[in-house]
């Protein structure tokens, strides 16, 4: 059973003279009233008894009264609170007539259902890590942040580099004719050596030719005019014959190379390097880039594994609340932040994670609810009725919404009061 407030009795404390409230078990009650009649003071009389010392007003007692303060608190388990006297001692009663202190209250009052503005003025981030805590879920997933943070950071460094790398590469001039090594003077230079050696080579084998014909003719006429010789020179023309066919076989296929590209090579190398060089350069820009582009698509990858960790940690978490999320760390709701959730929503939300903190307990003290439109605050109503929630909330107005309404430190109108109990008394409770 949650615990919640039956009755209470308040008298002499800040603005208030004498207040009786017995405030609806499930849903809202009001507190209605003008400036300065007392409505907030009702508030903070109840966040003292039940909170203790530490929510004790500076000025306690009701300028002009000779009685001390005095505040009486009934539970719904029959646990009676009180304080009064001089000092306004605490007196704690349990149904069974035992007499406990402030441990006892603590046990099932949450601080934050009494003080609620703490939670409301908590920073987005900050509210993100009560429900964290509250679901068990916050140590990981700060662990899951603190990675995706440092991914995120690295992937876009390595984005920056992969976009630099090929800006730079684009803007690099590229050469398509260009051999792709550089050249080395010293071997164009033996390759001309090689071809002019070959070339010589052939000159000889012609020169050889033009030699053994001239013999040829010569030994013809030697023939002819050395009769008595004429064996002799026939077989060495015979055989000078067979040498000719032979060199003539060797040389009639022989073709030049031409050394004109090497010597325009040699001429224009520092050129032709050159531009080998840009060309060399612009590939490794290009290649480069690709590289930091596949670490980033890496990169990439990792983060949205992170993220649906993430995601995975608060779908299988419980939630105090459906549409309650963490994103970015900060605290939403149906996919909301805090500064762009109506009011009843932040209520809402608030009363949620508050009472998850401790379930035992079933109230909450809400003031200044003038903020909220009547269909914000019929809303926020029904939900705390559907909730099982009882919240005591002040506003300043007289309207017909308010169950209670303060006047001068008194209540002057309470539906809620029941017809079998005396009207209020000044001292008397």
């Amino acid at each position: 059973m949650t615990i919640k407030i039956n009755k209470l009795e308040i008298e002499n404390v800040k603005r208030v003279k004498g207040v009786k409230i017995e405030p609806t078990q499930n849903g809202l009650t009001v507190i209605g009233g003008n400036n300065n009649q007392g409505k907030t003071s009702v508030l903070d009389a109840i966040a003292w008894a039940l909170g203790g010392d530490r929510y004790k007003p500076s000025k306690p007692n009701r300028e002009g009264s000779v009685n001390p303060p005095h505040l009486h608190i009934v539970m719904n388990n029959g646990l009676v609170i009180e304080r009064a006297g001089k000092n306004s001692s605490l007196k704690v009663i349990d149904p069974d007539g035992n007499r406990s202190g402030q441990q006892l209250l603590n046990s099932f009052v949450e601080e934050l259902a009494i003080n609620l503005p703490k939670f409301i003025d908590a920073t987005s981030k900050e509210k993100a890590q009560i429900l964290l805590q509250i679901i068990g879920i916050g140590d990981q997933l700060t662990k899951l942040e603190l990675q995706e943070q440092e991914i995120y950071n690295q992937r876009r460094a390595v984005g920056q580099i992969a976009d630099q790398k090929k800006k730079h590469a684009q803007e690099l001039p590229y050469f398509p004719e260009a051999p792709k090594d550089l050249i080395s003077p010293q071997e164009l230079l033996n390759q001309q050596q090689a071809i002019l050696a070959k070339n010589g080579e052939n000159q000889r084998l012609r020169q050889n030719v033009v030699q053994l014909g001239q013999k040829f003719d010569q030994e013809a006429q030697e023939i002819v005019r050395i009769k008595n010789q004429l064996t002799e020179l026939e077989a060495k023309h015979q055989q000078t014959a067979h040498e000719l066919e032979i060199a003539q076989s060797s040389a009639q296929d022989l073709q030049d190379e031409s050394t004109v590209e090497l010597q325009q090579n040699i001429a224009n190398i520092d050129e032709i390097n050159r531009k080998v060089r840009i060309n060399l350069d612009k590939d490794k820009a290009e290649d480069d880039a690709n590289q930091y582009r596949a670490q980033y698509e890496a990169l990439t990858a990792d983060l949205t594994k992170i993220r649906l960790a993430k995601d995975g940690l608060l779908i299988n978490a419980k939630l105090p609340l459906e549409g309650l999320s963490v994103e970015d760390g900060e605290l939403t709701y149906n996919q909301q932040k805090w500064d762009n959730m109506s009011g009843s929503d932040q209520l809402k939300v608030a009363t949620a994670i508050v009472r998850q903190l401790k379930p035992d307990c079933g109230f909450i003290l809400l003031d200044k609810l003038e903020q909220m439109d009547m269909s914000s605050l019929n809303e926020f109503g029904q939900w705390l009725e559907q909730e099982g929630l009882q919240a005591i909330a002040t506003r300043v107005s007289t309207g017909d919404e308010c169950e209670i309404i303060i006047e001068d430190g008194y209540a002057v109108k309470n539906t809620l009061e029941r017809k079998e109990q005396p009207k209020w008394q000044e001292g008397k409770f």
